[in-house]
């Protein structure tokens, strides 16, 4: 078995894994490795090293190939490395052989995922959530989690669960997961009470990836202080203000963001807290624009929309950090002319796209707010002339 620090330092050294598989290209695969390396850095590790290895498919016994496994191993052997991190699930079975190989803890990107929920859960709502999703995620890898359960010194992957009482068989765990779902159903119950007494307001909800500006703009809109930081699913719990434009009042919803990967249990486990998305009347879906891959970052987010039913709402796509993205893509010497061409065509494509429903936005500099906020209101007073045409105190 694998001993571990019982006090954890300030950052865990970590090396992260991802195959290139069948599908793939080796880009993409570097592209989900930067996520998982600031999915760590989230969490509180630092990424000393990347391992990536082309396979058609995951060897069934340790995920990587046995030339692969060894690399690693011989990296690991004689560095203080506390943390491997693989990019996909792994099984019971795999984390338990890859650990017997390399003498380092193993955690995947789910274990990674559900750790930084862990940490930013702060209601009972959100904190029962997530421990459903980790007793789910825990369920199948019973065989090759029991020693996990054993080192309760802290440390990324070990938050959550752990309690001796599941250390023995699957029916107390499952017995647990059946507890919390009643739990999370009287909560939810209480959350649908509170979303009825909101009235006939009109709702907006803010989607989008993790880590786009959604608090930020939250509180610029709002006129509120919500939590906002550079990291990773800064925001869990479902905020909800109301505010008013031009004495049309709405009510305006800051969601948890999307990722790629995102666990299933976990989005089964946040259904109530999605459900602010499906029983909104108008989403606003923030796209950080200076994202390198904030196109992949869209289309992860419509896919989650759909599957959520919620792809015939209607939305207003919100492009922010424009600051950052002319940071990125200007020099200084670029001429103003060519600027504004490169300006032009790409809000341009993005109008077509989104048949004009679209504004491109600073949060952090209040650029363009005014554009957007009367696209807000449009938008806000266009939805209750068709549900509530006789308010005509809202309208105008």
């Amino acid at each position: 078995m694998i001993e571990r620090k019982q006090a954890i330092q300030q950052e865990e050294r970590a090396i992260i894994v991802g195959v290139v598989q069948k599908g793939q290209t080796e880009l993409q695969v570097q592209e989900y490795m930067d996520e998982l390396a600031f999915l760590a850095e989230t969490a509180g590790a630092v990424t000393l090293k990347r391992f990536m290895q082309k396979l058609p498919h995951p060897d069934s016994r340790t995920f990587v190939g046995k030339g692969k496994l060894e690399e690693i191993k011989n990296y690991v052997s004689g560095r203080d490395i506390t943390l491997v991190i693989f990019d996909d699930e792994l099984t019971g079975a795999q984390i338990m052989n890859i650990e017997k190989e390399l003498g380092t803890y193993t955690i995947d990107r789910s274990d990674l995922i559900l750790d930084i929920f862990a940490r930013r859960a702060k209601t009972a709502q959100a904190k029962t959530q997530v421990e459903l999703a980790q007793y789910q995620y825990m369920l199948p890898r019973l065989k090759g989690m029991w020693k996990h359960l054993e080192r309760q010194g802290g440390g990324i992957g070990t938050r959550g669960p752990g309690e001796t009482e599941i250390e023995t068989d699957r029916r107390i765990v499952k017995d647990k997961i059946s507890l919390l779902r009643k739990r999370l159903a009287e909560i939810d119950k209480q959350s649908l009470t509170q979303r009825k007494d909101r009235g006939e307001f009109i709702r907006v909800a803010l989607v989008g990836y993790t880590n786009v500006g959604k608090s930020t703009l939250m509180n610029i809109l709002s006129k509120r202080d919500v939590f906002a930081e550079n990291k990773l699913f800064a925001t869990l719990d479902t905020t909800t203000s109301k505010v008013v434009f031009e004495n049309t009042p709405f009510l305006l919803s800051d969601t948890v963001g999307f990722i790629r990967k995102l666990p299933h249990h976990l989005v089964e486990s946040f259904k109530s807290t999605l459900d602010e998305v499906r029983e909104s009347d108008v989403l606003l879906h923030v796209v950080d624009i200076s994202h390198p891959q904030y196109e992949d970052q869209i289309n992860v987010v419509n896919k989650t929309l759909q599957d959520l039913k919620c792809h015939d709402k209607p939305v207003i796509t919100i492009f922010n950090k424009m600051d950052l993205y002319e940071e990125k893509h200007f020099d200084e010497w670029l001429g103003d002319d060519i600027k504004e061409t490169i300006l032009k065509e790409l809000k341009e494509r993005w109008e077509n796209d989104t048949q004009g429903n679209c504004v491109f936005i600073s949060a952090t500099e209040r650029r363009n707010l005014a554009e957007l906020r009367d696209r807000i209101l449009e938008q806000v007073r266009s939805n209750y002339r068709i549900r509530y045409p006789y308010k005509t105190e809202f309208l105008y």
